[in-house]
């Protein structure tokens, strides 16, 4: 715990078998209380290694919910374990989980509710090997969020995120997309609800284990990010009333 928070740790996985062990040996257990996995109906040993290293609550989806399915069930058991701030980490460790009590202090120590590891602050992204054709769309993507959602953040595509467990009661994030964009949907959520979000610099790895997503799949991401954005300009305005942006 930290100021009387009691603080967990979720992890979204599929096919996470080969870094797992090593994204998990780099939680600081003086901080974190509790660590959950959620396997994603995985095609490795994601499991039986989870179950190794004494992850004390571990999810199994007898079928694949995809990602934002993932973290719905990552967050509804946080949230049932009594969790005060939640961090959602990658196992695939593309984000070193040594940020993590920076993250929390942020939130335990009432200066946000929500906090984002940003690649894009300083040059993390492509010092850590970051293509350049996904740097490029990471940047043309939030120059647009920002503008429709008058915001000024770094960047919105990270999965390397800590929310206090207010946020998580008061954003409808059940109505979101199972899929990838699953992740700008909650974001856009946060600023509709009148949230402030903090961004720490974060060193990141590209390497042959960390988890991708295909080019079909980037591009349905990257025409969801611009629709949840008008999305989110149009209800501001009071054109449409989108079940997302409901409590």
């Amino acid at each position: 715990m930290l100021n009387n928070k009691k603080v967990v740790v979720v992890l979204p996985a599929y096919n996470a078998a080969k870094t797992l062990e090593v994204t998990y040996n780099e939680i600081d257990f003086s901080v974190v209380d509790d660590v959950i996995l959620v396997d994603d109906k995985s095609n490795d040993s994601t499991v039986e290694v989870a179950k190794s290293l004494g992850i004390k609550y571990i999810i199994v989806h007898e079928q694949n919910k995809g990602y934002g399915g993932n973290q719905k069930s990552c967050y509804n058991k946080a949230l049932e374990l009594g969790a005060d701030i939640v961090i959602m980490l990658h196992p695939d460790y593309q984000y070193t989980p040594l940020l993590i009590p920076s993250m929390v202090h942020l939130i335990a120590n009432g200066l946000y509710h929500v906090v984002l590891g940003s690649r894009i602050l300083g040059r993390g992204a492509l010092k850590g090997g970051m293509p350049m054709i996904k740097y490029a769309a990471n940047r043309g993507l939030t120059f647009i969020q920002n503008i429709l959602m008058n915001a000024k953040l770094s960047e919105y595509h990270t999965g390397y995120r800590a929310f206090s467990r207010e946020v998580l009661e008061n954003i409808n994030y059940h109505a979101n997309s199972d899929n990838f964009v699953f992740d700008n949907q909650m974001l856009a959520q946060i600023w509709y609800a009148g949230y402030e979000i903090a961004e720490i610099t974060c060193p990141t790895k590209y390497f042959d284990d960390a988890s991708s997503i295909s080019i079909r799949n980037s591009s349905i991401y990257g025409l969801g990010v611009l629709k949840t954005a008008v999305q989110y300009r149009l209800q501001k305005w009071g054109m449409i009333k989108n079940k997302i942006f409901s409590q």
